[in-house]
């Protein structure tokens, strides 16, 4: 009895390599996962590798083009985009991750529940959701982002409730399929605390979906984030974010491109990235694949 819990250790290290192996294996995977650092970085280190201050104008470069002073061009205040989209960064991952993050936390709490006990609180919850989820994702966040008004902290919210009914759906199904394991009832059988049953027993064994789930969302995420900021009720300025910086430009898309071209570039390859990490995640995570 002694080794039980060791070899249960060493049994789900082993998992977890042979996860790792299956992960770096796929290119795409991890081309996508090295670009997500990278932003990361580059949105840590904004402040101090910026070539001039995010705020800083400058009336005689106003609309200035793409050139060796100024490499992504200037803005209709003479500041420069690429310190602009350098700081944005630290806006945009932060909505997505952040956002993602909350939604999965709340998700998995609530899942676990109607997952675990079923019965009348499952069909009350699940009914809610039902109602939340009837909603397009967009239309939701625009109506409490417009209900809370603009922020970083009311725009997290916003972003954040959409993705709860979907985790709670992933979560559930993976739980419901595992209920009636023996593993799980011999838990019960020895009057096992049933938070412990959940937290123990249960969620290491369904949680591969919600991981997938979490790093294809804050794709999805940053695009409504900018979306939004498109729109106006999202970060709002003087603090550069992508979205923000796309409408500033719209205006004068046709006479100068540069002021939408860049940050929308940004938004697609962020948004590619964590796509291509969670497709290299999902076949990793797939038992299928396991030999």
């Amino acid at each position: 009895m002694r080794d039980a819990k060791p070899g249960m250790r060493r049994r789900k290290e082993g998992q977890l390599m042979q996860v790792l192996r299956r992960l770096a294996k796929n290119k795409m995977a991890m081309g996508g996962l090295i670009i997500v650092l990278v932003l990361i970085v580059l949105a840590i280190l904004s402040p101090y590798i910026m070539p001039y201050p995010y705020a800083q104008m400058d009336m005689m470069n106003m609309y200035a083009k793409p050139s060796a002073d100024h490499w992504f061009g200037c803005d209709d205040l003479g500041r420069d985009i690429f310190s602009r989209l350098l700081y944005g960064a630290r806006a945009s991952l932060s909505l997505g991750i952040i956002a993602t993050v909350f939604s999965t936390l709340i998700g998995i709490v609530i899942g676990s529940i109607v997952g675990y006990f079923g019965g009348k609180v499952d069909n009350v919850v699940m009914r809610l959701l039902d109602i939340i989820q009837a909603i397009p994702g967009m239309l939701l966040a625009i109506a409490i982002a417009a209900a809370l008004g603009t922020g970083f902290f009311n725009t997290i919210l916003a972003l954040s409730i959409g993705g709860v009914p979907m985790t709670v759906r992933l979560l559930r199904g993976s739980i419901m399929s595992i209920r009636n394991q023996e593993y799980i009832e011999a838990a019960e059988k020895i009057n096992c605390p049933k938070w412990r049953t959940i937290l123990v027993h249960i969620l290491p064994n369904s949680i591969s979906p919600i991981i997938v789930s979490f790093t294809m969302g804050v794709g999805n995420t940053i695009m409504q984030a900018a979306s939004l900021s498109y729109i106006d009720l999202g970060i709002q300025p003087p603090t550069p974010e992508w979205g923000a910086m796309l409408s500033a430009g719209k205006a004068v898309l046709t006479r100068y491109p540069h002021l939408c071209l860049f940050p929308g570039l940004c938004i697609m390859v962020v948004v590619l990235a964590f796509n291509m990490l969670g497709d290299g995640l999902r076949d990793a995570l797939d038992p299928k694949l396991k030999n």
